[in-house]
């Protein structure tokens, strides 16, 4: 997998990139600010990019802007957006696209999650940190409203990026009975057997994501 980071911290930008390499992914590219960040991507093409939302020039929500620009130009390279705290919206171009990841930085210390969570992106999925989901589950709206707190409990663990085999071992369930809280989950959301079924969980999880959460502190 090759991987951009942007990253304006030089202690963790090259503590990340070193983490990366000795797991055996190639890091093409680092950058310590958000224009330099979009021009070094859209030139090498990586399989994901990694950006911390606040970045130079402005140091305020930079590199959610650059993602949105990134994901215009190249919209076959996953992004993922790192933030020391949870951000009170996320980018509308990005939610429900899929190739799509937001985690708060300290995931990072879970090694093996992380990567994981790069993988899927770079792959085509989601991940979302599940403190983003307790936010927005809890940010009242109605469609949201109408599930019983599994089904809650199912979504979140579906915007993490989990299996129905991987939700059942979690909530120490049986898989039949995830795939009728998914279902569930899926007709309150109003998403169809019509939509393709690769991007039915994707869509579920983001659906509501393009309003954005409480804000719970600064990026």
């Amino acid at each position: 997998m090759q991987v951009v980071i942007g990253e304006d911290s030089a202690l963790f930008r090259e503590g990340l990139a070193s983490l990366l390499d000795e797991l055996g992914h190639r890091v093409v590219g680092t950058a310590a600010a958000a224009d330099s960040a979009v021009a070094m991507t859209l030139e090498r093409r990586p399989d994901v990019v990694i950006l911390d939302v606040r970045m130079p020039p402005d140091n305020t929500d930079d590199c959610a802007r650059a993602a949105v620009t990134i994901r215009r130009a190249a919209p076959e390279v996953g992004i993922l957006l790192l933030s020391q705290h949870i951000v009170a919206r996320l980018p509308p171009d990005l939610v429900g696209s899929g190739r799509f990841g937001y985690l708060l930085k300290d995931r990072v210390l879970a090694v093996e999650d992380f990567v994981n969570a790069l993988e899927r992106v770079a792959g085509g999925g989601s991940a979302l940190d599940p403190e983003v989901v307790a936010g927005l589950l809890s940010s009242g709206r109605s469609a949201l409203n109408t599930m019983t707190p599994r089904e809650h409990d199912v979504l979140a663990l579906m915007a993490e990026g989990l299996s129905n085999a991987g939700i059942a071992a979690r909530l120490v369930l049986t898989e039949r009975t995830v795939e009728s809280h998914v279902g569930a989950v899926l007709a309150k959301l109003g998403l169809t057997m019509a939509d393709p079924a690769a991007h039915r969980r994707v869509r579920a999880v983001l659906s509501f994501l393009g309003a954005g959460a409480p804000a719970r502190g600064r990026a």
